[in-house]
């Protein structure tokens, strides 16, 4: 069985630009529940269908499966009503990969690190470009993104 173990932070300033190449992703949701989300991403010319369902804030279950690019594009247009858009950065770091989120189009202004670990007790260093640890605030998870954009939400 797949598992996703993985925790997600803020990311503060701009340090973590330095050397970083990106990738544009584009993922629709056709189901955003955290109970069972599906989700079609793009990258380039690959593309993918991906089912998670939840453990804990932390954990999920997830499947994911090569598709052709063709039945993503048809999907995305004709079934994904929910998109993200973003560029995202790989950058290495003691050991582990962060992935960087930097959000487009109705989440923009939104930069998310994510780090993917072997287990929920993993210990790890961060980055000084680290900020406040969001894991556990699913208003933060892509998913919730795609039905409630960055750029609407209540400004403290």
């Amino acid at each position: 069985m797949a598992l996703e173990i993985e925790r997600r932070f803020l990311v503060q300033g701009d340090a973590w630009r330095v050397g970083a190449v990106g990738e544009r992703y584009r993922q629709g949701y056709l189901s955003v529940d955290p109970a069972r989300t599906v989700r079609v991403r793009v990258v380039g010319d690959q593309a993918w269908l991906t089912l998670k369902s939840q453990i804990s804030a932390a954990s999920r279950h997830e499947f994911e499966y090569v598709i052709p690019r063709a039945d993503a594009d048809t999907m995305m247009d004709a079934m994904c009503p929910m998109v993200v858009d973003k560029i995202r950065y790989k950058i290495v770091y003691q050991g582990f990969t962060w992935e960087v989120d930097e959000f487009f189009g109705d989440n923009a202004g939104l930069v998310l690190a994510e780090i993917e670990l072997p287990d929920e007790a993993t210990v790890f260093e961060t980055p000084a470009w680290i900020g406040t640890e969001v894991t556990q605030d699913g208003r933060f998870t892509n998913a919730y993104l795609s039905t409630h954009p960055y750029t609407r939400w209540p400004q403290d």
